[in-house]
């Protein structure tokens, strides 16, 4: 009901390769953080998973969203725009969603960098 502490991770597969900055004590943070990523050519999913750093104890997941690689190829020149959180524990409710830019420039036969802009969540 207060604030939150959020902070997001990205993922490939199930390796972490991305952890934005933690935005202290608000519900609708502000990262605005861009990365290039090189996908692997076997590479399933991108993850985002937005996190509420406690600093007493362990992180609490608020949500994520997942990105499979067919969703990628549908969209050829990617895709922005806001995307509902998915629970990680069935057991949790999950509300929110987090605003990003992802695309995959460049041809089929030049090697994969994933373009992925965390930019804000609610």
């Amino acid at each position: 009901m207060g604030s939150s502490d959020p902070y997001c991770i990205v993922k490939i597969d199930d390796e972490t390769i991305i952890r934005t900055a933690t935005v202290w004590k608000t519900l609708s943070p502000f990262w605005g953080e861009e990365y290039e990523v090189h996908l692997q050519p076997t590479f399933h999913s991108v993850s985002i998973y937005v996190m509420d750093e406690d600093a007493l104890s362990h992180d609490d997941v608020i949500g994520k969203v997942c990105i499979t690689r067919d969703m990628l190829v549908e969209h050829p020149k990617g895709f922005s725009g806001w995307v509902s959180l998915s629970e990680v524990d069935p057991d949790e409710e999950v509300q929110g969603e987090i605003h990003l830019r992802v695309e995959v420039p460049g041809s089929q036969d030049s090697r994969r960098v994933l373009c992925c802009t965390v930019l804000e969540a609610r």
